[in-house]
């Protein structure tokens, strides 16, 4: 037998004529039929459509309640889903998008290569953490797919997914910014059966665990998800029984068909156009001085939406994506920016929508490409371009143009420690409080400040006093930094900052660094909207920390901190020692329109709530401040001076 090649794993959009093909006749399929789905009353189909929304919703509470990870219990870091018998997505739960997004490119995968050996049957579950077959972005995503049988049929599946905290490689987390190729990272593993029978098959168990530095909290999180997918196969269960496989079914299907009629329907009352957009990431490694960038072209013809990609730089380092992150990235901003009042069925969203990409690239990157940073690199920076894309589209519509969204928080600043913690055990774990990210700016609203991210609706911030708690570390301070939302007739949400020393430890901590938007800010603005601050990581080395706490002083400021300020690459390794500190700022929402068209009044407030400072209400915004209310004449007359600097500018940059 010939040893699978990368087209066995490559992953990509399969047809529904072409999966069904793929499967064996051992394999009895649940399908709906078009006279059951037109029988199906309006009524009828309300209730179960809200009913499966709930049982996601209830999957998720399971997972969490059941997970010890602060990822998942304190960030909501992770999805769940539900799909019928083929792996198109019905519903999708309301929290990591971008890791649900693409679930049917691994069912799919699954019913294609898993069906005839070892087969798929009544009482298993299948482990993924193959960012090349998809349901999840980078190996640290770890997916548990369990099919749903009833009366010998396959009918459904659940999915559930959550970011892991180390599963090996070179460096602990997971992440290393030396990674030349993916065999510096964690080990991918293609769908494998972990659970048989409905038990765990302690062989796979004890494969899967071997390779994580906190085995224990990952295998917790592995029963965390099969108790999720349990959940929902109970629910579903009782839904059948109520009100009959069939009409269950229906009404799946029917979801599935309202959600592509619905947004064609939107689509339709756009003009066609073409839009384009460039997302930049700086340092692909560890030492790497490039600027890599991701091109989306949008095409809207009719009811049809063509995300091309074509242009992309070439894959490098450990900033790629496979095909199911660039396919993330896109649904996890069709979602939230172009389908907010349309049920997410994306298994039916996905029939308005193709992609043109080419592989190699940035975000279609070939095995073995290092992929390490996918999820909060090239996925992200996808996001990006297409929500960018997207709201400039909407922009052109009078019906739809209140559905536009400035960028929001442009990438994640990754801080990943391990190490002994206060109790000399070993940990590992991201510092997640970037999760409240300023949001990006409407076009008739400002950006909710520190408001969260895009792709994760029901994402949250970690408690300080749980992170002190779980882990050896000391806030100094976290708070939201005056200045940093982007400017704008709106005003994107400003974004947080947060200072920790590590705390009852002798042992110097491991810590990985990693985000961009450095030099490049990656949360545009819109319509002439300013981008937002630009992301900050530093370390104070040898501070004098210990000095000020022992004379009862808490500094706010890295200015009151004495020692080696230290501003540290996009990439790198380094080791955060006992008297160090660590200081990280995230990146905010961009703004919407010329910040000289903002009302002077909401200028004035912002500055009376410390959102802006007072020189930059008169350097950006024009407005002149006298006390706490707007000098209407000054305003006048330095809106006007600041307007002809910029057409001197524009006509000295015309004569270049």
């Amino acid at each position: 037998m010939p040893v699978p090649g990368s087209e066995f794993f490559s992953s990509r959009v399969r047809s529904s004529e072409e999966v069904l093909a793929s499967i064996p006749a051992e394999l009895p399929m649940h399908r709906a039929t078009p006279d059951t789905v037109e029988k199906i009353d309006a009524l009828t189909y309300e209730v179960i459509r809200h009913r499966l929304w709930a049982i996601t919703d209830l999957m998720g509470q399971a997972l969490k309640q059941m997970s010890g990870s602060l990822v998942v219990t304190d960030c909501n870091d992770f999805d769940v889903a539900v799909t019928d018998e083929i792996g198109d997505i019905v519903q999708i739960g309301p929290y990591n998008t971008e890791l649900a997004a693409a679930v049917d490119l691994a069912i799919k995968w699954i019913l294609a290569n898993r069906s005839v050996n070892p087969g798929i049957c009544e009482g298993d579950m299948f482990l993924c953490n193959d960012p090349w077959v998809g349901g999840g972005l980078h190996q640290n995503d770890v997916a548990v797919f369990a099919p749903l049988f009833h009366e010998g049929r396959l009918f459904a599946w659940t999915a559930a997914i959550a970011h892991q905290a180390d599963l090996g490689g070179v460096s602990p987390g997971s992440w290393t910014p030396r990674a030349e190729d993916v065999f510096w990272e964690s080990l991918p593993t293609p769908p494998v059966k972990i659970v048989r029978n409905f038990e765990i098959q302690r062989d796979v168990e004890d494969v899967y665990l071997r390779r994580s530095r906190v085995p224990k909290m990952v295998g917790l999180d592995l029963r965390a998800k099969i108790g999720a997918n349990r959940v929902g196969h109970e629910r579903i269960t009782q839904l059948i029984d109520k009100y009959s496989a069939e009409t269950v079914k229906a009404a799946m299907a029917r979801q599935l068909d309202d959600a592509e009629q619905r947004l064609r329907a939107k689509l339709e009352q756009i003009g066609d156009g073409t839009w384009t957009a460039t997302s930049y990431q700086e340092q692909s490694m560890k030492d790497d001085r490039g600027l890599h960038k991701v091109v989306c072209t949008l095409r809207k013809t009719g009811s049809e939406l063509v995300f091309d990609f074509t242009g992309t730089s070439p894959q490098s380092g450990m900033i790629n994506c496979p095909f199911s992150g660039m396919y993330g990235g896109v649904m996890s901003a069709v979602l939230p920016v172009l389908c907010g009042d349309i049920p997410w069925a994306a298994g039916g969203l996905r029939r308005c929508i193709s992609f043109v990409t080419e592989e190699g690239t940035l975000n279609n990157a070939t095995f073995p490409a290092g992929v390490g940073k996918g999820s909060v690199a090239s996925s992200w920076a996808t996001m990006n371009a297409a929500t960018e894309c997207l709201s400039t589209m909407l922009d052109t519509s009078v019906e739809l143009h209140g559905q536009v969204q400035s960028v929001c928080c442009g990438t994640w600043d990754l801080c990943v420690m391990a190490g002994l913690d206060q109790r000399g055990q070993p940990f590992a774990t991201m510092i997640t409080d970037s999760m409240g990210g300023g949001f990006g700016a409407g076009n008739d609203h400002d950006g909710v400040d520190t408001g969260g991210l895009l792709l994760i609706p029901m994402g949250k911030m970690p408690d300080v006093e749980m992170n002190e708690f779980m882990l050896p570390m000391l806030y100094l301070w976290r708070r939201e930094e005056t200045d940093s939302g982007g400017p704008g007739q709106f005003r994107g949400g400003v974004t947080g900052s947060l200072c920790f020393v590590p705390h009852d430890t002798s042992t110097p901590l491991a810590q990985i660094v990693s985000g961009a938007g450095k030099a490049v800010p990656q949360n545009v603005g819109l319509a002439g909207g300013y981008p937002g601050n630009s992301q900050a990581d530093l370390a104070v080395r040898g501070s004098n920390i210990a000095d000020l706490f022992a004379r009862g002083a808490i500094p706010s400021t890295l200015a009151e901190i004495d020692g080696e300020h230290v501003v540290l690459a996009c990439e790198d390794e380094v080791l955060l020692s006992p008297g160090d500190v660590h200081y990280m700022c995230w990146q905010s929402g961009g703004g919407y329109g010329d910040p000289l068209l903002r009302e002077p009044g909401r200028v004035a407030y912002d500055v009376a709530e410390f959102r802006v400072t007072d020189q930059s209400a008169r350097s950006i915004y024009g407005v002149v401040l006298d006390g706490s209310e707007v000098d209407t004449l000054a305003t006048e007359e330095l809106r006007a001076t600041l307007r002809d600097r910029r057409r001197e500018l524009a006509v000295k940059g015309a004569g270049r």
